[in-house]
């Protein structure tokens, strides 16, 4: 599956994933092929893109917990919507406090891992869907933790209205622009934010977490250090909110890989406390059996075995030649590594049709 931009669809393409309307009514099936009338549709959506099968790639498996996370996806984003936008105008949410206890119950009581499945976003909706997706983070990490029922419950409330400053100011301006937040619009968002937050009837403690994420972030746009390790609530906002930046398609970038959104995490142990990248380590699948990866040794293979213990060494078998990785030996590791998710599952080789237009003329 590759995600293709808005300007490069064509008919014929089959789509690796539902495309949902605003009201959240099923438009096309997966697998369905585009026609001119499909793009225009995605195009008026305000989409920057899909996702698409690639020409001999089966349509993948989804397991019963990948069609509810996307349903749960399309329907609340609507709920967070309504909320944020009632706050931005001075206004109470009206179904803050029941999506809070949904995104628990759904989420914060797993006993299983499940895929975190990414959600096409426009910069329309953007904010909705990034605040909805930390919020459920959020409440898997802090759900391996066994933090206090109380914290899990300010943390996810945290996550669903850190980024209503965004709407104050503006969040298609921010949100349409080819590169990462300045300084100065993330003071900006911070500024609408808290000032929103100054007559809001909600406890002072999650307003206080939201805040601090932008102080995070605005600390980590300048170089300077991050506190972490004293406030486990702050701890989680702040891995959450990265893992989904860093996984999210944006327009001006393509997304990283869940492989290495968990590399950075876990390089960066003085940003991100390292015992709740572990938990988010424990409440999703990243190196699961099934998935196909790139070695160091420019060979690709197959997980056939998750390894619990070190997320980064799992058991591959090539193929190139049936060879069996198992990278939990250390002998084997220093040799080869893991090295990405495979970019694309068609190998043949892409010819370069100005060059083999030239060499035929």
């Amino acid at each position: 599956m590759i995600f293709v931009k808005v300007d490069d669809l064509k008919p014929g393409m089959r789509l690796g994933k539902p495309i949902y309307n605003k009201n959240g009514v099923l438009l096309h099936e997966r697998d369905s092929k585009l026609t001119m009338q499909s793009i225009y549709g995605v195009k008026n959506f305000g989409l920057i893109g899909l996702y698409i099968l690639e020409p001999a790639e089966p349509v993948p498996p989804m397991t019963e917990d990948d069609i509810q996370f996307e349903r749960f996806q399309t329907v609340s984003v609507f709920s967070i919507r309504d909320d944020l936008k009632l706050i931005a105008s001075g206004k109470e949410p009206k179904t803050l406090d029941w999506l809070v206890n949904i995104i628990i119950k759904n989420y914060g009581q797993l006993d299983r891992k499940i895929n975190f499945i990414q959600n096409l976003r426009s910069a329309d909706d953007f904010v909705f869907k990034h605040s909805l997706n930390v919020a459920i983070l959020v409440a898997m990490i802090s759900n391996q933790l066994n933090v206090p029922v109380a914290v899990q419950n300010r943390a996810v409330k945290a996550a669903i209205i850190h980024d209503v400053g965004y709407i104050l100011y503006g969040q298609n301006e921010l949100l349409n622009v080819d590169s990462e937040l300045t300084l100065e619009q993330e003071q900006a968002v911070q500024k609408g934010t808290q000032d929103l937050f100054s007559s809001l009837d909600i406890d002072t403690d999650t307003k206080r977490l939201a805040i601090k994420l932008h102080e995070n972030l605005k600390a980590d746009i300048e170089g300077n250090r991050i506190e972490i390790g004293q406030d486990i609530a702050s701890d989680l906002l702040f891995v959450a909110h990265a893992y989904d930046m860093m996984t999210a398609m944006k327009s001006y970038k393509e997304p990283t890989s869940e492989i290495m959104a968990i590399r950075k995490l876990m390089d960066y142990e003085r940003k991100y406390e390292p015992e709740v990248v572990n938990a988010l380590i424990k409440s999703i699948n990243i190196l699961n059996e099934g998935v196909c990866v790139e070695l160091t040794n420019k060979k690709k293979g197959l997980v056939i075995l998750e390894n619990p213990d070190s997320i980064m060494r799992p058991t591959v078998l090539s193929f190139d030649d049936n060879t069996i990785y198992d990278l939990s030996h250390n002998s084997t590791y220093k040799e080869v590594q893991i090295l990405d998710v495979m970019k694309t599952m068609d190998n043949r080789i892409k010819m370069d049709l100005d060059m083999l237009n030239e060499y035929i003329g």
